[in-house]
């Protein structure tokens, strides 16, 4: 056990600081953050929050003293249109959907992010043809169905729950499952 703690202190730097907390530090940090990831409103208001309680812990101050900054950074960005709810869960419900996700599960994830529920609704609708198009590639992804490997009718009631679980309707589901996969299959490969 000492020798972790030896050769963990040996040429390992200490850790950082974290900075006081002003309103151009928090602006920094909040475009700093939207040069790496799209966001909604909220994510970046959580982002932040996170930066203000760890730097307060540290220096003793209280969080409530900074929530007027935070409320105007987040404004600044949603104003300048750096920060779009809209057009952030219509690029990520178009994401989730191509990796085979259902509608259902769209919503939630877009919900998750702190996207609102009615945006996060009609972001996540979608046609029949685009959900079975996703229930066809997590079927595929996962091996269910046409694209399993071993016995289809032993393996049926499975590969339906499976499906459910994805947030697929038992009608798309079945459609799938007992379908005889799509023509890109070509026999399995895709």
């Amino acid at each position: 056990m000492a020798e972790q703690g030896d050769r963990r202190g040996r040429g390992a730097r200490p850790a950082r600081a974290p900075r006081r907390i002003t309103p151009d530090y928090l602006q920094r940090a909040a475009m700093h953050y939207l040069e790496r990831y799209s966001a909604p409103a909220a994510q970046l208001r959580r982002v932040l929050a996170r930066k203000i309680a760890l730097s307060c812990r540290h220096h003793g101050e209280h969080p409530a003293l900074h929530i007027t900054a935070l409320d105007d950074v987040v404004a600044r960005c949603v104003s300048s249109g750096l920060v779009d709810d809209e057009r952030f869960a219509e690029a990520r419900a178009a994401t989730l959907r191509r990796r085979g996700r259902s509608a259902r599960a769209v919503a939630a994830s877009l919900a998750a992010k702190g996207v609102g529920r009615e945006l996060a609704e009609r972001a996540s609708t979608s046609g029949d043809e685009e959900e079975m198009a996703a229930a066809r590639t997590t079927a595929r992804r996962k091996r269910l169905g046409p694209w399993s490997r071993g016995d289809r009718a032993a393996n049926r009631q499975k590969d339906l729950a499976a499906l459910a679980r994805a947030g697929f309707s038992i009608a798309v589901a079945r459609a799938v499952i007992d379908g005889a996969g799509d023509d890109d299959a070509d026999g399995g490969a895709a």
